[in-house]
């Protein structure tokens, strides 16, 4: 399947906030948890795969509590999926289509999500790179996700640099980026 990218549509944040309600509603006995909108839909003026990413925030000991309460509400838990401090969830339905994650207070993962979409909401120069880089990439009819990810390390190390994430870190996302 080929991968899309389209512009910036302002539908996005929207779409979280609505998918955002209904989880912090879904969330209501696990006070510490707390939702966030990542990913490039959550980056105004950013051309993005049309799939809102949600990170669900919560102290270790409240993971599987959390995937627990959405799983009730219709997600489908699918496990790290090889990422230390996160786990996936399936969503029950495609409206709009998302990435739910419940994400370990202070896990690289989560850091990883917060310090990509902060930089690139402050920095246009960056981000437009980056749009260009998505969008040159999608033209490939043949590209696998994995290329796809992996096309995109580069410029996401420059981003992360200047974020709060330490070499060893960065090695070790792109590592993550680049296992396909």
């Amino acid at each position: 399947m080929a991968i899309r990218v389209v512009p910036y549509s302002p539908e996005w944040p929207r779409q979280y906030e609505r998918v955002a309600e209904q989880l912090r509603d879904g969330l209501r006995a696990i006070p510490s948890a707390r939702v966030e909108h990542v990913g490039s839909t959550s980056i105004p003026a950013l051309a993005a795969k049309p799939v809102i990413d949600i990170d669900v925030v919560v102290p270790a000991h409240d993971v599987a509590a959390a995937v627990a309460a959405l799983a009730a509400m219709g997600y489908q838990p699918r496990g790290d999926l090889g990422v230390s401090g996160r786990e996936a969830l399936g969503a029950p339905d495609d409206n709009p289509r998302r990435h739910v994650y419940v994400c370990a207070s202070g896990c690289l993962s989560l850091r990883n999500h917060l310090a990509v979409r902060d930089v690139l909401r402050v920095r246009p120069d960056l981000r437009d790179r980056y749009a260009a880089i998505k969008i040159a990439l999608a033209q490939d009819p043949e590209l696998t996700i994995e290329q796809y990810l992996a096309g995109k390390s580069e410029i996401l190390q420059e981003v992360l640099a200047l974020a709060d994430i330490t070499p060893e870190e960065r090695q070790e996302i792109w590592q993550l980026n680049n296992a396909g």
